[in-house]
């Protein structure tokens, strides 16, 4: 069985709900209610965020993915792209030699 540090699966959890709110964020009551957490416990993970560069305060008050976030999640999806493009070079060569 994997050991796990629930700290860190908190603190994940609250960038995971973040995703898709970029603009405008959520307030920390939002994401104590769709996670089923306390809002103490959603501050301190959000602390934890912060400090890291993960997640930021909007004007308006709620917490959004930071840049540091989205150049993450982009980058992701540029090694999906280049491995979704030799996957299908190596089709079209199967596709073609035979």
């Amino acid at each position: 069985m994997m050991s796990t540090v629930k700290s860190a699966e908190k603190v994940l959890r609250v960038l995971f709900a973040l995703r898709g709110h970029y603009l405008f964020g959520l307030s920390n009551k939002q994401l104590a209610e769709s996670l089923n957490e306390s809002p103490c416990s959603i501050t301190r993970s959000l602390q934890t965020l912060e400090a890291d560069g993960w997640a930021e305060k909007r004007d308006n008050g709620n917490y959004a993915p930071s840049i540091k976030a989205v150049r993450f999640a982009t980058a992701c999806k540029e090694e999906h792209d280049r491995v979704q493009a030799r996957i299908a070079e190596y089709q079209q060569r199967l596709e073609t030699q035979y």
